[in-house]
C-alpha cells in the first residue's frame, strides 16, 4: 500500500524540494499568508495562473469543442431549497471525529489511512528497508502522523492492514468508529483519546439578500445549475438528443482538514460535463468506436472488496462488452478523460481508474470510476466520472413541476392497452366540496393493477373505497353515479422520457498539482535546481528571449522578437539581468519554459537566432521567420523537438555558467 513515487526521469521523488521550488517561484503561496494564512485556501501566482488557463483551455479544446457541448457559467450562490432537493444538505457529508481534550478535528478514514500507512512504513523500517518520510512543515499547526517508529509487524497484520486500505472508501462512519477501536488509533500528537466519527456536512452556508430569510450555499459543485437549465438548453439544442453541457468555475467545500497543499483545499476550480443520454438501447455512444482500443488500468469494486488493489490493463471496448464498465457513453468518457490527461504531460503510467464501491457512492450515482493519479501523497482522485441515472432531473422535477424531459416524436405509433377513470365532474364537486381537489388527486394516482381490482369492486358492490390522506377517517367512498373505470386503447404518438446522466468532474487544482510532480526532474550536474518539463502546449511561459548582454543593439531585436511572438498567440519574457546565459536559462527551466531564444551579436550581422530545447538543452540556428514557425508548430502541438532539431542547423555553444 506504501507506493513510491519517482520524478519525470525515475530518480526518487523528493516532494520539499519541488513544493519548495513552486512557492519560491510563486505557483501558489498560503492566500492571506502575512495573517498567518487560513488552512485550505491557496492563491496562484502568475506562473500558477498562466498553467490553470492553459489546462483549462485544453479541456475546453479537448472536450467542448470536440465534443460541441454546450458552456454555461452559473452562479455559486445556490439556495437551500435546490440543494435540498438535490440532497446535499442531507447527504454530501464526511466523517469526523473530535478529540474532547483539545478540541482537535480529524476527518476519520484520513486518521485510519495515516496511521496504518506509518504503521507499515515501521515495519519496513524494521525489516532494513528505506522509507521516504515527509518533513513536517513548521507553519502547520496541526500534527499529522510524523513519528514512524520502526516496529515489526507479524505478516497477518501487514495483510489485515493492508486489506483495511484497500477498502477505506468503502466504510461507514459507525466501521470506521469499530476500526480505531480495534487498532487503538487516537490523536497522533498527544495519544488522546478521540469521540467516535459523526457526520459534517461539508457546504458552506450563508444568506441572500439583507433580510437574511432565504437560506443558501456556496455551491458544492457546479452541476446543479446545468440540470435545472436542461429544459432550456434542450430548446437551445433544437430538441437533439443525445448532448452535453459543460461548466467552468469554483466551487467550495469546508473540508474538515484540509491537507496536503493543493490537493485539498475549501475553494477549488472544476470543470464538470453533463452528458444527457436516452436511457433505452443501453447509453450507446456514437462515438466509442473510435476509443475502443484505448487501454486504461482498471481496478474494480470487486478486487477492492477482496483486500487487494490489483489493477488489469483492458481495452475500454472490452470492458464494456464484458459488463466491468456499465455502458458505452461511461466508457467513452473513461477513454476521452484519460486522452486529456495524457495530452497535458501526466505520465501515462501513473494513471489508474478505480471503482467506487458501494458505500462510497454519491447518493445520485448508478457507477462511478476515479481517475487517480499516482503522487508523492500516494493514489490521488483528480477526475470522477459518473453515472448519475435520472436522479437530478428526476428529484428537481417533481419538487418544481418543471417539464424536465424529452418529447419526441416516435416512429410508429404506440398502442397502449390501460385502465382509465372518468369522473363526473357535475355531481363529484357538489359531492366532496373542499375536499373534492383531495380525493381528485388521489383517484389519478391510483397504479393500473389497482384501477383494475377497483373495477370490480365499482361493479359488484356499485362504489369503490380509496384511501386519501387527511379527509375523514383517511377512507373515502366514491358511488359508481361519479366515476366510470374502464380498459380502453390509447394511442401514442410522442415519446417523453427523462434523460439519463453521465458526468464526468474535474479537479483542475489537484490536476495541476499532480502535473506539476510528474514533470519534476533534475540534472545530474545541477540537483539542487529542478526543471518543469512542462509540454509546451501548457507551459505557463513559452519562450524566453535572452540577449546575450544588455548591449543597446540587441533592445530592436528584443522588441521585435516579443512583438512578433505575441502577435502569434505565444507567450514571452525577457531576462536581460546580468546572469549567464546558462544561469538564466536555468532558474528559467524551473519555470517550466519549454524554449529560448538567444540573441546574439550574430544576430544583429544576418537576423537570425538561436532557439533552445529546455530538456535536451540543445540548440539549433535559423532566421527570425523559421524559429517563429518552429516555435508556433511546437506549441500548438504539430510538431515535436526532434523534428525541429533534424531539419534546422544544430548550433552548439552559449549553454556556459
Amino acid at each position: 500500500m506504501v507506493h513510491e513515487m519517482t520524478t519525470k526521469d525515475g530518480a526518487p521523488f523528493d516532494r520539499v524540494q519541488l513544493e519548495s521550488l513552486m512557492r519560491r517561484r510563486l505557483f501558489y503561496t498560503p492566500s492571506f499568508d502575512i495573517y498567518g494564512g487560513v488552512s485550505g485556501l491557496y492563491d496562484y501566482g502568475p506562473p500558477g495562473c498562466a498553467l490553470q488557463n492553459n489546462i483549462v483551455t485544453t479541456w475546453r479544446e479537448h472536450f467542448v469543442l470536440k465534443e460541441n457541448m454546450l458552456e454555461v457559467d452559473c452562479t455559486m450562490l445556490t439556495p437551500h431549497e435546490v440543494l435540498k432537493t438535490s440532497g446535499h444538505v442531507d447527504k454530501f457529508a464526511d466523517w469526523m471525529c473530535k478529540d474532547p481534550d483539545t478540541g482537535e478535528i480529524f476527518r476519520a478514514d484520513h486518521l485510519v489511512e495515516e496511521v496504518l500507512e506509518s504503521r507499515l512504513k515501521g515495519d519496513k523500517q524494521a525489516r532494513g528497508q528505506t522509507v521516504a518520510v515527509d518533513e513536517e512543515d513548521p507553519k502547520k499547526k496541526k500534527k499529522k502522523v510524523k513519528n514512524i517508529t520502526a516496529v515489526k509487524l507479524d505478516h497477518a497484520v501487514v495483510t489485515e492492514y493492508e486489506e483495511v486500505l484497500a477498502k477505506i472508501d468503502n466504510y461507514s462512519g459507525e466501521e470506521l468508529g469499530l476500526l480505531m477501536e480495534k487498532y487503538d488509533i487516537k490523536n497522533p500528537a498527544t495519544n488522546g483519546k478521540l469521540d467516535p466519527p459523526m457526520a459534517f456536512n461539508l457546504m458552506f452556508q450563508t444568506s441572500i439578500g439583507p433580510s437574511s430569510n432565504l437560506a443558501g450555499y456556496l455551491r458544492p459543485e457546479t452541476a446543479q445549475g446545468q440540470f435545472v437549465n436542461f429544459q432550456k438548453l434542450l430548446e437551445f439544442n433544437q430538441q437533439s438528443m443525445p448532448f452535453a453541457s459543460a461548466s467552468i468555475g469554483k466551487s467550495f467545500r469546508n473540508e474538515i482538514s484540509p491537507r496536503a497543499g493543493l490537493l485539498r483545499v475549501r475553494e477549488f476550480l472544476m470543470a464538470e460535463i453533463e452528458h444527457f443520454v436516452d436511457p433505452e438501447g443501453g447509453k450507446k455512444h456514437p462515438r466509442f468506436d473510435e476509443v475502443k482500443d484505448v487501454e486504461l488500468e482498471l481496478l474494480n469494486r470487486e478486487v477492492q472488496l477482496s483486500g487487494k488493489t490489483t489493477v488489469e490493463t483492458t481495452k475500454i471496448g472490452t470492458a464494456v462488452e464484458t459488463g466491468i464498465v456499465d455502458n458505452e457513453t461511461l466508457g467513452y468518457f473513461l477513454a476521452r478523460i484519460q486522452l486529456f490527461l495524457l495530452k497535458l504531460g501526466i505520465d501515462q503510467k501513473k494513471i489508474r481508474f478505480r471503482q467506487h464501491m458501494a458505500n462510497e457512492m454519491a447518493h445520485y450515482a448508478a457507477d462511478c470510476w476515479d481517475a487517480e493519479l499516482l503522487t508523492s501523497y500516494g493514489w490521488i482522485e483528480c477526475v470522477g466520472c459518473a453515472d448519475r441515472s435520472a436522479y437530478d432531473l428526476t428529484v428537481h422535477m417533481k419538487k418544481t413541476g418543471a417539464p424536465l424531459v424529452v418529447r419526441e416524436p416516435r416512429k410508429e405509433p404506440l398502442k397502449i392497452e390501460e385502465w382509465q377513470v372518468e369522473l363526473n365532474k357535475k355531481e363529484f364537486g357538489p359531492k366532496f366540496k373542499k375536499d373534492g381537489k383531495r380525493v381528485e388527486a388521489a383517484i389519478d394516482a391510483l397504479s393500473q393493477e389497482l384501477r383494475e381490482k377497483l373495477s370490480l369492486d365499482l361493479e359488484k358492490e356499485g362504489k369503490i373505497v380509496v384511501d386519501v390522506a387527511g379527509v375523514g377517517d383517511g377512507k373515502v367512498e366514491v358511488p359508481k353515479e361519479l366515476i366510470t373505470i374502464e380498459k380502453r386503447t390509447r394511442v401514442e404518438n410522442v415519446r417523453e422520457y427523462t434523460p439519463n446522466v453521465i458526468e464526468p468532474s474535474f479537479g483542475i487544482g489537484r490536476i495541476l498539482y499532480v502535473l506539476c510532480e510528474h514533470v519534476y526532474w533534475t540534472r545530474k550536474e545541477d540537483e539542487a535546481r529542478g526543471i518543469l518539463s512542462f509540454p509546451p502546449t501548457v507551459a505557463p511561459t513559452k519562450v524566453l528571449i535572452v540577449p546575450l548582454s544588455s548591449h543597446d543593439d540587441f533592445k530592436p531585436f528584443v522588441r521585435t522578437l516579443s512583438d512578433k511572438l505575441a502577435d502569434i498567440g505565444i507567450s514571452s519574457r525577457v531576462d536581460d539581468s546580468g546572469a549567464s546565459i546558462g544561469k538564466r536559462y536555468s532558474r528559467n527551466d524551473e519555470l517550466g519554459t519549454p524554449l529560448g531564444i538567444t540573441i546574439d551579436f550574430q544576430s544583429v550581422k544576418d537576423n537570425s537566432f538561436t532557439l533552445r530545447d529546455r530538456d535536451s538543452t540543445k540548440q539549433v540556428r535559423a532566421s527570425l521567420d523559421d524559429i517563429c514557425h518552429a516555435i508556433s508548430n511546437l506549441v500548438n502541438g504539430r510538431e515535436h523537438w526532434d523534428g525541429v532539431f533534424a531539419r534546422l542547423p544544430e548550433f552548439k555553444g552559449q549553454e556556459v555558467d
